[in-house]
């Protein structure tokens, strides 16, 4: 299996991209949003899905692996493809994480292929385990507001996952970094 590919790109305007690694060229496919903004001959790493089926191995390229990790739960509905899930995560990982915990169905009806039922059912099967994605992003993450918050309820005694369970219910409407562990501090 393929988990990461380094190299330059040998045409622009293209998608599947051709990456020339080491003289091999590598076929892979990508979001348009990232295939317009490539620059021939830059090199760049690409985080990749290896899809593998009865008649053919398909390589999908992602800039990070936020939107690699999202890709591979697209594949997890029944009845979302590899082509599917990449015009999902060209809307951006944010934004379908988003849509998925606040049931936004609209957001995945406008995207081609996907109708009401099938954005339906990725609100649905996802839900539960975007929140467990979001959890490991909050965690990682290591500078600005979201840490100051963690560190401070921490040292309080308060526990990381019922931090990060308080944080995904707040919204951020313009409070102060103080007003926030307010609010989570009565939320726990």
């Amino acid at each position: 299996m393929i988990g990461r590919l380094t190299g330059s790109i040998s045409e622009a305007n293209r998608n599947p991209l051709i990456i020339d690694v080491g003289g091999v060229g590598y076929l892979v496919h990508v979001t348009e949003k990232f295939a317009n903004s490539v620059q021939v001959g830059k090199k760049y790493t690409l985080s990749i899905h290896t899809h593998v089926r009865e008649d053919s191995l398909d390589l999908y390229g992602f800039k990070d692996e936020p939107e690699l990790t999202l890709f591979d739960l697209l594949l997890t509905v029944s009845g979302i493809g590899p082509k599917t899930a990449l015009l999902v995560i060209d809307r951006g990982a944010e934004a379908t994480q988003r849509a998925v915990r606040s049931g936004d169905v609209d957001f995945f009806t406008t995207i081609p292929r996907l109708g009401k039922k099938n954005a339906q059912k990725i609100i649905i099967e996802l839900k539960n385990k975007l929140g467990s994605t979001h959890d490991l992003d909050l965690n990682m993450q290591q500078d600005g507001e979201t840490k100051q918050i963690i560190d401070a309820l921490l040292s309080m005694g308060y526990h990381r996952q019922n931090i990060i369970d308080a944080l995904t219910k707040i919204q951020d409407d313009g409070k102060t970094t103080e007003q926030k562990i307010k609010h989570i501090i009565k939320l726990l």
